[in-house]
């Protein structure tokens, strides 16, 4: 047989290295790391539609609303039962005489969505400037010939391909009214679920129609609508507007600054609670240093996979002296606190990233101590239907509990 020479050395396949092995071996183990974490987020969904199915139907303590003066001659009023605040808003748009400016997330096409529908368009039949604004990501589900109105209402649909969704919940009537909070638009909002808004009469309603003006004249909006002037300089309330597209967010300073000033008490009521380690950091540091801090957040939300992730900053925060109080038998989507017995946010902005550096919010600041203490009654009534989380309570979780949060907790950096 004869000889076969071997090919040159050149022709030959490089030996797989040793750093090529190891990207490999790291990507299995990310790959595989990733298929646990989508397994986990879904063994908990599952777990969590069963419970909503056993679960009593929803209850909490709430009280009716009233009026606080807020200087100079304006009037500030807090919700926190959806029926009490759909009632005013819808009671608004049918007594308008010239503009209805809405603006919402959500809108259902239930009862309570068609209530609204039915409102916009009358007021437009009177020959009011009606302009509705909502986003279509959030709306996916709703039956598009509900979302269809006459051509005497303008509307603005926040499209899909942006992704930067409009969080945002605002209504505006004549300039001199407007509303702002986490309320959606729906029949389950208006009974079954405990959110916090805001009403205002008064020169601080120009801030918040100039801020439905920017949106819509940025989004294209068709009219074009004039920018409001007369608003005044030195005022009690400020509105502060994430805008994505401007790389604006002041929501996120807003909350940094008053928290790194408090000195006695700071008292949070969020939906999703995923701060950033700068956030953390400084809620820690306000607690070490005497500060009351207190943060109701759901038992369950609706939102599980958020609630797991939201796990992972409890362990600092309950070391730190912060208490963590659990909402029970509904779901609490406010987004409010009250710094001090002085200074007090509502609005859109959840503590999260998607809110905080992501979507369009919107969230009203008001240093006054009437409103702070409206919203000390509030967040001490919502008390009552908390337990709280106790540091020996909390390091005595099933391991698998605690596998479950470490395993989600790198999905805190994307939310």
């Amino acid at each position: 047989m004869p000889h076969m020479p071997l090919p040159p050395l050149s022709a030959w396949p490089d030996p797989p290295t040793h750093r090529a092995k190891l990207r490999r071996i790291a990507g299995r183990v990310a790959l595989g790391v990733f298929t646990a974490q989508v397994v986990a987020a879904g063994a908990l969904i599952g777990m969590d539609q069963v419970r909503k199915r056993r679960a009593a139907p929803p209850e909490f303590p709430h009280s009716e609303p009233h009026d606080v003066l807020v200087p100079p001659r304006g009037t500030a009023k807090v919700y926190m039962y959806g029926d009490d605040v759909f009632a005013d808003m819808l009671a608004a748009i049918d007594a308008a005489r010239d503009r209805v400016y809405f603006e919402t997330y959500m809108w259902k096409s239930d009862e309570t969505g068609q209530a609204f529908k039915d409102a916009i368009v009358a007021a437009a039949n009177r020959g009011l400037r009606v302009c509705v604004a909502f986003d279509v990501f959030a709306n996916l589900v709703v039956s598009p010939a509900f979302l269809r109105f006459p051509p005497n209402v303008h509307v603005v649909r926040h499209p899909l391909s942006h992704l930067a969704r409009n969080h945002r919940k605002v209504l505006v009537v004549d300039g001199e009214v407007a509303f702002v909070g986490g309320y959606n638009i729906g029949s389950v909002y208006a009974t079954q679920w405990r959110d916090t808004h805001m009403r205002l009469t008064g020169p601080h309603v120009a801030e918040v129609e100039n801020a439905f003006v920017d949106y819509w004249n940025a989004r294209g909006g068709r009219p074009l609508l004039t920018d409001v002037r007369g608003r005044p300089w030195e005022s009690h309330i400020e509105v502060h507007r994430n805008v994505p597209p401007d790389l604006v967010f002041p929501i996120r300073n807003m909350y940094l600054e008053a928290i790194d000033r408090a000195e006695h008490r700071i008292w949070l009521t969020h939906a999703y609670f995923t701060p950033d380690r700068t956030f953390l950091r400084v809620l820690i540091a306000a607690a070490r240093r005497g500060v009351d801090v207190r943060i109701i957040l759901p038992l369950d939300s609706n939102h599980v996979v958020a609630d797991w992730i939201s796990r992972s900053t409890f362990t600092d925060l309950l070391d730190a002296g912060v208490r963590i109080l659990r909402y029970r038998r509904a779901m609490v989507h406010a987004k409010t606190a009250t710094i001090d017995s002085v200074w007090s946010t509502v609005g859109t902005a959840n503590l999260d990233r998607l809110s905080l550096a992501g979507n369009h919010e919107i969230n009203i600041e008001l240093y006054d101590p009437a409103v702070a203490a409206e919203m000390e009654r509030i967040f001490t009534l919502d008390s009552t239907n908390c337990e709280e989380l106790s540091a020996a309570d909390w390091r005595a979780r099933p391991w698998i509990a605690r596998f479950t949060e470490g395993l989600l907790s790198p999905w805190r950096a994307a939310v």
